[in-house]
């Protein structure tokens, strides 16, 4: 064999190499970015503006800005610029089906404003959508965002359609309610596991087949189940084989001071027979009890058994949407204010992370704008309250002096009263 040959160890591990090589180009091939938008320039031509509202006189509408503080002011987003409102805009997005694919939903939030009740959605749209029309009724496949109401409801909504009826996931999901930016991230599997993250950070995970109720339980209870009589739940037993000690039932609970001493003023005859004050007994150690011992005969704690349920037909295809066709955004607020961007639809978690990522680094530079920001509002809002003072002072002021010129009037009124009635009578 020539020096330069393989062995078979060698080309065994090459082969190896290249079909490893092979699937994970394949897999990098297979990554879709079915839709993405940062609103830039442009993007009143990609999205529609919905009429959802406008007859009632509440429709609201959105201006394109990166909002009072931003991490980078050319990152620009749309800002929903009325007070109770609502306010719908949706895209046409090419055709896809989640069939055997991972389907990833993300994007990003501001909330510039105090939120006092309100919700922000993004819905994946299936079928023919009258864009114009899109807001409040229009079915959809899936919706995902937060609803935040006063200081209790602080809730992230993920809503699926299956057969055309909307099932909220089960689990309570809380949001975030301070005024930077977060992305909101939902991640459905083929095998119906699923994952929503905040700011990249997993917030909780599970199954569609348990956090909603879309199927009935694989699992069910034993109706009427009850613990069998034989069955022994006890941990721990009393010895059989420990005796009780000699004499121990006849050591005192408290046994008489032996360092007390008779007072010196102590008179028998007429105190009586001095005794000394009981004290606790060291030796005293309650009623006896047998030790314990593990129990050799324990089961366990009984719990009622599960059986598979009757009624539970599985559907593989659980996970699976209705073809999307568009991506909406449909926010009803009180106060306007957020700022929504970084839309991405796409089946590569990876690339999902980093387009968070790529944003959180100038995440310093938006704190610092917002510190600054609410360093001005919070010097503003004082120097109101100042004028406010002053101006109720002045008016303190003004109202003490018409008092006062009212009190002086009254005075002078009084007498020349007086002195005309004297002259009267006198007259008379």
């Amino acid at each position: 064999m020539a020096d330069n040959a393989l062995t078979y160890t060698q080309l065994k591990k090459l082969v190896l190499f290249i079909l490893f090589v092979i699937q994970f180009l394949a897999q990098v091939s297979v990554s879709e970015i079915i839709f993405e938008e940062r609103f830039e320039d442009g993007w009143q031509t990609r999205w529609v503006k919905s009429d959802w509202k406008r007859t009632e006189g509440k429709a609201g509408s959105f201006k394109h800005t990166a909002g009072k503080w931003a991490g980078d002011p050319d990152d620009k987003g749309i800002q929903t610029s009325s007070d109770a409102k609502h306010s719908a805009v949706s895209a046409k997005i090419p055709e896809f089906s989640n069939k055997n694919r991972t389907l990833v939903l993300q994007y990003s939030i501001k909330f510039e404003q105090d939120i006092e009740c309100g919700g922000g959605y993004i819905k994946l749209l299936s079928g023919f959508v009258n864009q114009k029309k899109f807001g409040g009724d229009t079915p959809y496949s899936l919706m995902f965002g937060p609803d935040i109401c006063g200081t209790q409801t602080k809730k992230l909504h993920v809503i699926l359609s299956y057969q055309g009826q909307n099932y909220p996931i089960k689990k309570d999901l809380q949001c975030e309610t301070d005024k930077l930016t977060h992305f909101y991230t939902f991640i459905l599997r083929p095998d119906a596991s699923y994952s929503v993250l905040v700011d990249n950070r997993e917030r909780d995970s599970g199954s569609m087949y348990t956090d909603w109720d879309i199927l009935p339980p694989r699992k069910i209870k034993v109706v009427n189940a009850k613990k069998p009589a034989d069955w022994d739940d006890r941990e721990y037993i009393d010895d059989p084989n420990d005796v009780k000690p000699e004499g121990y039932d006849s050591i005192p609970a408290e046994i008489p001071d032996p360092k007390a001493k008779e007072p010196d003023s102590w008179d028998d005859e007429e105190d009586g027979i001095w005794k000394p004050p009981k004290i606790p007994n060291p030796a005293y150690k309650g009623p006896w009890k047998r030790k314990k011992i593990k129990n050799p005969n324990y089961k366990g704690k009984w719990k009622i058994p599960w059986i598979d349920n009757p009624e539970f037909e599985d559907d593989p295809d659980l996970y699976v949407l209705k073809p999307i066709k568009y991506v909406g955004i449909e926010v009803w607020q009180v106060k306007g204010g957020s700022v929504f961007d970084n839309v991405l639809i796409c089946d590569d978690p990876d690339y999902a992370k980093k387009v968070v990522d790529e944003v959180f680094a100038n995440r310093e530079t938006e704190k610092e704008a917002f510190e600054e920001a609410e360093k001005v509002r919070k010097a503003q809002e004082e120097e109101e309250a100042q004028r406010a003072r002053e101006e109720g002072e002045r008016r303190r002021r003004e109202r003490g002096h018409d008092r006062r010129y009212r009190d002086r009037y009254k005075d002078r009124y009084k007498r020349h009263r007086r002195d005309y009635l004297d002259d009267y009578h006198d007259e008379l």
